[in-house]
This record gives structure tokens, sequence and C-alpha cells, in this order.
């Protein structure tokens, strides 16, 4: 039996030494790999006996600790021992030789005395006498209410997450360092097949001690969040839809405090509601070993889902070239061939059913792909393509890269299109006509010096000059919302209270609205004419000439006359109070609400949006 296990990263092993000297010196018996492992003796097996051999472990967790796999997977088994003893301290000793803790995982451990150089040894054998047997490797089975997701594929690369899932869960356990006292939801977030159920799956079974009252897992179709738990118990919502709102968000968290809440999701749209983790590809040393040759690690890109299918394809004796060729060739996807099912579809379910505006930034990443994608050069080719205004194409770039991001289909920056991505999009296309005008239109743009926004009418490849016509109805909606946000806003639709508020500021208000709209109409490239038909153009005419300017003409000379009288020591506002036409001046601007209602109700039809006008009008 051992007295110490003693784990460390191969970076530290100079310092090690002298600890591992310090412990000897005292009689202790301390395995380390470089000493304890017997010539052509096998590693893992030697250190798998030896922890289970050993009475604690003493981690040496400097900042490169948590990025060597054998260190990680050493610290979870001694965690865990000690966890399904009731105390998770009990069987880890950390020495930290870093100026904080932040990097030190799992939370509980950062809660407690780190080994000071001065009595360290003395420390180590204090403890030992309360800790008189090894540690037991072995757990019992999880107590699962509902059923987990089938363990597909090896879990491997994956530790440091665990450790901080653990952490996000239990922020309670530690917090003088947290500062929390109570724990929230926390979201596991990431794109399609990235591991998120896997991980999760993963967790519920090796960290089953730190939930008595078992573990919960259920579909968020169907939640059913455990009313009266046994203990802490672990409640998992899987596969949280994109677009849910707050409300139902919050009614997917369980309200028991012995209960944690894990809420598996591909969306970013909930940031606000609890802690997040957000899962990304597997490094590259792990992809390899799970891909077997160089082209699938290329093709997968850190992608467990796409790794696992094509590394068993290519143990199985395929070649990995004829692999990666297949992935890029017609007909079926490879990936659903290897998998037996449409997994394709479901990774892009979230982008079939997004706006148009976000499939169109979705086709220019795919042809800009490996390169990031920007809201600037979406514009361009959005302007090119469909001869847009330079505001309208601005505005259908930026609200396609934001809803790609919120649907977990882009990462936030840089936007790279994740290549697993690019190929089911690819399968799943519902517009190819549209696709290829696109592409040749983000070639053109990237091709030609002189393509800027302000010259939106060059000829592309490929599209007919008349056959992608001015979308007026976008920028006229477009139009009609901003001004129906900003008209809604001002003095005369909002009620001025009487004796209180600023005559002088609420037709200066209104005065605004003049610039304001022009800018505007200009933005949009909207002219500004009278007209019959509804249209964002008529409804600025009205608003200006019919509306606005028979009040700012009659009351900005009067108000103006009056201010030019004021004694230098009355105050603006008590002079206005003193003005003879003050109550006419109320009375004229609340017969103005009603017209300005009118009127922000009309752009309200053009615009679709009801914002400021449904309790108003």
């Amino acid at each position: 039996m051992w007295d110490v296990f003693l784990s460390y990263s191969r970076q530290d092993a100079d310092h090690v030494r002298r600890l591992h000297e310090e412990l000897i010196a005292v009689g202790l018996k301390v395995f380390t790999d470089e000493s304890a492992v017997a010539g052509f003796a096998g590693i893992s097996d030697t250190i798998r006996g030896a922890l289970a051999g050993s009475r604690v472990l003493l981690a040496y967790y400097s900042a490169g600790y948590a990025e060597r796999p054998a260190c990680q997977w050493e610290l979870t088994a001694a965690f865990l021992a000690g966890l399904g003893e009731g105390d998770p301290r009990r069987r880890v000793l950390v020495v930290n030789p870093e100026a904080d803790t932040a990097h030190i995982h799992p939370v509980e451990l950062r809660d407690t005395r780190h080994g000071e150089p001065e009595t360290l040894v003395q420390d180590v054998l204090a403890h030992l006498r309360r800790v008189p047997g090894p540690m037991r490797l072995d757990a019992p089975p999880a107590r699962v209410h509902g059923e987990l997701p089938p363990a597909v594929g090896e879990f491997t690369g994956r530790l440091p997450e665990l450790w901080r899932l653990h952490s996000a869960l239990h922020v309670q356990e530690a917090p003088l360092v947290t500062g929390r006292t109570s724990a929230g939801p926390v979201q596991l977030r990431g794109m399609p097949g990235i591991g998120k159920s896997r991980l999760a799956r993963e967790y519920a079974v090796r960290f089953q001690a730190a939930f008595p009252g078992g573990v919960h897992w259920v579909r968020a179709v169907a939640p059913r969040p455990p009313r009266a738990p046994e203990g802490p118990c672990l409640y998992v919502v899987d596969d949280v839809p994109h677009g849910l709102s707050p409300r139902a968000v919050r009614e997917l968290t369980a309200t028991h405090p012995q209960v944690r809440t894990l809420l598996i999701t591909r969306s970013r749209a909930y940031g606000g509601h609890g802690e997040h983790l957000d899962l990304e590809p597997l490094p590259e040393p792990v992809a390899a070993a799970l891909a077997g040759a160089p082209e699938i690690v290329d093709a997968a890109d850190g992608h467990p889902g796409a790794l696992g299918l094509l590394g068993r394809a290519v143990a199985a004796g395929q070649a990995p070239a004829a692999l990666a060729s297949r992935l890029y060739g017609p007909g079926r996807s490879l990936l659903d061939v290897l998998a037996g099912d449409e997994l394709t579809a479901d990774h892009v379910r979230d982008a079939l059913t997004a706006p148009p505006e976000a499939q169109d930034v979705l086709r220019c990443a795919l042809a800009l792909s490996p390169l990031p994608v920007d809201a600037e050069t979406v514009a361009a080719v959005l302007a090119a393509a469909d001869r847009l205004p330079r505001a309208v194409a601005v505005r259908r770039a930026g609200a396609g890269l934001a809803e790609l991001t919120a649907r977990g289909l882009l990462p936030p920056v840089p936007h790279r299109l994740h290549p697993v991505t690019a190929h089911a999009w690819l399968h799943h296309e519902g517009d190819a006509a549209r696709a290829e005008t696109l592409r040749r239109t983000v070639l053109s743009t990237l091709g030609a010096t002189g393509i800027t926004l302000d010259r939106p009418g060059l000829p592309v490849p490929g599209v007919r000059r008349g056959s992608m016509p001015m979308r007026d109805s976008e920028a006229e909606r477009m139009a009609a919302f901003d001004l129906q946000v900003e008209l809604v806003s001002r003095i005369g639709v909002q009620r001025l209270p009487a004796d209180s508020g600023s005559l002088r500021e609420a037709l200066t208000s209104l005065n605004s609205l003049f610039p304001f709209t022009r800018d505007t109409l200009r933005r949009y490239s909207i002219g500004l004419e009278p007209g019959t038909a509804p249209s964002v153009q008529s409804v600025a005419d009205h608003l200006l000439n019919e509306v606005l300017r028979p009040f700012t003409t009659r009351w900005h000379p009067l108000l103006t006359a009056w201010e030019a009288h004021r004694p230098a020591h009355v105050s603006p506002l008590d002079h206005e109070h003193a003005w003879p036409h003050a109550n006419a001046f109320r009375r004229d601007l609340t017969t103005l609400q009603d017209p300005l209602r009118t009127v922000a109700a009309s752009l309200a039809d053009i615009s679709g949006a009801e914002f400021g006008i449904s309790t108003g009008v």
C-alpha cells in the first residue's frame, strides 16, 4: 500500500522531485510514475493499481496540471473515491504553486487550504492519520429516474469539461471563493453532435455519489422536475430547443433547493438564465487518436460525432483518403450512411427553420469556408446579389448573423462555419439556385476591388441584372419600423402631465422628427412624395406636412418670442408657467395625440410590428 500518490504534470517534474524526497525522508511510501513503474510494465495498469492502493492523492496543481489528461484521470478517480465516502476532500490534497486559485477544479478543491512549503510534510502526516485505508475506485451504479441516452463511442478528451460542469453545479459549496450561497441552473451548450448529452451522461454516471437523491433525466418536451427528492439530486433536461420564451425556460428549471438543474441545448439565446458551459471541438491530439488518420482529423475538425463514425470506418479497414473524398461527394451523406440514420438532418434542423436572412448568411459562410464570415462581407454580397440599398443589406446581414449565432450554428467570434455543419447543410440545402447565386457573388465580391455597399449594383457572374429586383417592400418595412419606434417615444404620443414638464422640450422633441424622418427615408432610399397608396412615403408626408407642421408653425414662433423676454433671475420653467398661452399649448399638444397615434398605427401596418401601439391606439 502507498501512503501518497503524487500526481503532477511533466513540466513540474523538478519541483515535484524535491517534494518527493521530503516525503520519503519522513518515512512515507510515495508513488510517482518516474520511480515506481517497473521496466516494461504496463503504465496504465500500474498507475490504476497504485491509485487503488494509495491512501491519498497529492496533486501538484499548477496551471498546466489541468491540461494533462493523465493528471485529470488520476484526480477524478481520487475525488470520486472521497465523494463516495461523504467528503470529496478526504482523498485529495492540493499543492498550488500559482498566485491564485481560478485554475483549480472542482470548486470544492478551490475552497480548501492548500499545502504551504514550510508545513506541507507535517500537514500530510496529520491528514494521513485520519485516513486509515486505501481508496476505493469502484462505485455503485447511479440511481436513474428516466432513461439515460446510450453511451455512443469512447468518452475521451473531456475530463476538464467534467470538472467545469461539476464546479458550475456546485458553486454554493465554496461561497467564500465564488460569492454564491445557492446554485442556479447550468446550461451545457454546443453545436449538434459535439457531445453535450454524452458529457452529461458521463457526469451523471461518474459523479452519482454527489447526488444521493438520484439522477432525473427528461426531455424538454416532457419535463418532470422532482418535487420532493430524497436528498441532493441532478435534474437533466435534454434537447432544450431554440426559441423558447424566458418564462418557458424558467419553467424547465426545478425550484427545490436540493435539485441541481442541467439544461442541454444548442441555443445561445438563454444566456441570462443561470451559468453556461460552452462545449468546443476536441483538441487535436484527442481528435487524432479518435480519427486514426490525418485526413479524417482535418475533415472532422474535432467534432466527436463525425470523428467516431469516420474513425471506426478507418479501423474497419476503409481508406482514409477515400472516406474524406466521399464526404464531399454527391448523393447521400457519408455520415448518414455510416450512422445508419439521417443524423445530418438533425444537425441542421435549426437552420432549416431559420429566417431567410439567416439561411443566406449560412450560404455565404459556406462559400467563404474555411475563412470566417462577417457582417460587412455578407452585406456586400446581399447588396450585389439582390441590388439592395446599403441600409437594408446591413440590417439583413446583422440579423442573419445574430440568428445563426443564437441557434448555435456559428460560434460568436470568429464566425467560422464548422466543416461538419457545412457538410450537413450541403446535403439539406433547400434552394440550390439561391446558394449558387450567393456563392458566385461571394467570389465576385472578394475578387473585385471596387465593390462597396454604396455601389450595390455591380454585375454578378451568372445573375441577370433584371432577375433580382430591388426589394422596396423590405426597405419600407425597415424604414417604417425605425420611424414607428422613434414616433411612439415622443411627447406628442406620450402624454405630458398637467403643470409639469417643459414645453420647450416637448416642442423640440416634435421638431426633431423632421430631420429624423428625412434621414430615415434617405438611408433606405425612399423618396418623400405624397401618394394615395399606403406607403412609407405617403405616411411620412402626412406626418410632416399635415400633422406636425401646423402645430410647430403656430407654436414655435410664439414660444420663442416669449422666451426672449425671460428675466435673468427667473428660471426657464417658471417663465414657461407664466406664459399666457401655456394652457392653450397643452390643449393643442393633447389634441395632437390621436393623429400621431394614427400615424404610428399606419407605420405598424407596414412594418408588421406592434411595438408601442397595442395599448395606445
